[in-house]
């Protein structure tokens, strides 16, 4: 099954110098992929962006001018989660695939230790050899967008289904948290596997890249911007993700997102609702 395309020129229309097509990962590669995006850059002057810390990790199959992400001159690039926000600047035209992965995908692809690649910037041909390289030139000589993604889509899954065994334990974890909002305690989700604490973080570390508190501060954070984004109030937020305060909610977006709550704006016809 190919990947399925759910919108096209998603963010044309708000941001002019870019254009986008977003597909479905296949079903086999879902349980890696949490999103496909076929892209065009293109501005009239270099754009600074910082990008926030997020619970997964982002693959960039780019050709065209390279860009400079975090610290590196880059075109195609990978690696892996975060505890911080990570500043990139386009100057020139790029386009490709942006793919989006789970830890665990990413730790299947990539074939190393997560902790290897937190807050890293790699070049494709650095983290995957010559089949990356390959990848993007076969990805440059396809002209349609849609026939990008299911092309990535094909060979991102039988790559990661060659990667190391992943046993379930991890995967479970991760996804209680995620249920949570980074809410659930390290040290109950440490004793519903039966492990102790020390060997949850080594695990996490190895397949995550992220200790378990720090990946649950960092989902967290995803959460409060869905929630601000949906129109909540940033109090109401802050109280429903769990932060101690509203000091502590800005501490945290500053850290993770080099924003405030009050610069996440609601997406067009979101509700707002009063504090």
């Amino acid at each position: 099954m190919t990947a399925g395309v759910l919108v096209g020129s998603l963010e044309g229309m708000e941001s002019p110098g870019l254009a986008m097509v977003e597909a479905v990962p296949s079903a086999a590669l879902r349980p890696y992929v949490t999103r496909l995006c076929a892209y065009r850059e293109h501005y009239a002057a270099p754009v600074t962006r910082s990008e926030m810390a997020m619970p997964g990790a982002v693959l960039i199959l780019a050709f065209g001018n390279a860009m400079e992400a975090g610290g590196r001159r880059v075109t195609a690039f990978g690696g892996g989660l975060g505890d911080r926000f990570t500043v990139t600047r386009t100057a020139g035209p790029t386009e490709g695939v942006e793919v989006f992965l789970t830890p665990f995908g990413a730790r299947r692809l990539y074939g190393l230790p997560m902790r290897q690649l937190r807050n890293q910037v790699v070049p494709v041909g650095d983290l995957l050899g010559p089949w990356a390289e390959l990848l993007v030139e076969r990805l440059a000589g396809t002209p349609s967008w849609h026939a990008r993604l299911a092309l990535a889509d094909r060979l991102l899954c039988e790559r990661i289904a060659a990667g190391p065994a992943l046993g379930p334990e991890l995967p479970w974890a991760w996804a209680r948290l995620l249920e949570s909002g980074g809410r659930l305690g390290v040290s109950s989700l440490a004793e519903s596997l039966g492990w102790s604490h020390r060997h949850l973080v080594a695990r996490f570390q190895d397949q995550v890249g992220l200790p378990p508190k720090t990946a649950a501060r960092v989902i967290r954070f995803g959460r409060a911007v869905r929630r601000l984004r949906s129109g909540t109030a940033p109090a109401e937020v802050a109280a429903d993700c769990g932060f101690y305060d509203q000091a502590h909610m800005n501490r945290e977006f500053r850290t993770l997102g080099d924003t405030t709550p009050g610069q996440i704006r609601p997406r067009p016809g979101a509700g707002i609702r009063a504090s």
